[in-house]
């Protein structure tokens, strides 16, 4: 448990790259953005990545059916990876070793999903 400023984190989970972007979209509908919020927007707003929608599918499926971990399966999400090179950079930390061919699974999981520019 983290405490910062009188404020605690009671609990945390990783989310993707498009919820954050959606999340703070919706909010500056109706309120002012501060610099990091602003900095947070324009940075994922320069990347590819998966819808929302997709996003928390192809997460929650990578959990599920390829027994990855919520942070790698955001990992995954966020980068979208394009050949075995990201798959292994992504994986490199990991600590137990995946399989070139689970890697190769994923990918080919992954090409069902269309990336939005």
């Amino acid at each position: 448990m983290i405490s910062m400023i009188g404020k605690e984190i009671i609990e945390s989970e990783p989310i993707s790259g498009a919820e954050v972007k959606k999340i703070i979209e919706d909010f500056s509908e109706n309120n002012e953005l501060n610099y990091e919020q602003n900095i947070t927007l324009n940075h994922l707003a320069r990347f590819k990545r998966y819808s929302v929608e997709d996003s928390k599918e192809i997460v929650e499926k990578l959990q599920n059916e390829f027994g990855l971990r919520p942070r790698v399966a955001v990992h995954i999400v966020d980068l979208v990876p394009k050949d075995l090179a990201d798959m292994r950079l992504i994986f490199a930390k990991e600590p137990s070793k995946v399989e070139k061919e689970d890697m190769e699974k994923i990918l080919e999981f992954l090409e069902q999903y269309d990336v939005e520019e």
